[in-house]
């Protein structure tokens, strides 16, 4: 699928406004724009970058990570860039990605997880069919880094569709 930043890659996954590509060397300043904005925070979690098909500008970023391989669970994630907030972006790059994990990949489930007090991330995962499952705690950059409190959230594709 063609890209407008011929440079690049092209996208493997589009939705209606977003274009999904693999990471390259060259996104290195579209990562620190991503997580040095001290208002956007996601730690450790590389997921496709995002960009308007209308003109290529890198948006944020969502994809998912393997929670239990042999089992084909996964967690979904979605960062977007603040200044581009409130336009539907994280529903529909995060409903492209539930459709992909389901139906490319051959997932049993999806998992996601939020910070008890993020009410947007949680009313994005009722939007998306999520049922809330239970608190944890989350090492949001590996099992040597500090928890946090989470609340977790899970669908399968019974619940996606219905």
């Amino acid at each position: 699928m063609d890209n407008p930043r011929s440079d690049q890659p092209p996208y493997f996954l589009r939705s209606k406004r977003l274009g999904f590509r693999p990471w390259s060397e060259q996104d290195l300043s579209l990562a620190i724009g991503l997580w040095g904005d001290t208002t956007e925070r996601k730690h450790g979690v590389q997921y496709w970058p995002l960009f308007l098909l209308e003109d290529g500008e890198h948006v944020g970023c969502c994809g998912i990570r393997p929670y239990d391989p042999t089992q084909r669970l996964y967690e979904l994630g979605v960062h977007i860039r603040s200044s581009y907030w409130g336009r539907g972006l994280a529903e529909e790059a995060a409903s492209a990605t539930i459709d992909y994990a389901f139906e490319k990949l051959g997932a049993t489930a999806l998992f996601a997880g939020h910070k008890p007090k993020n009410n947007a991330s949680r009313r994005l995962l009722e939007k998306l069919g999520f049922q809330y499952t239970h608190a944890q705690l989350y090492a949001p950059n590996g099992p040597r880094t500090p928890l946090v409190p989470s609340w977790a959230w899970a669908q399968t594709r019974l619940e996606a569709i219905s």
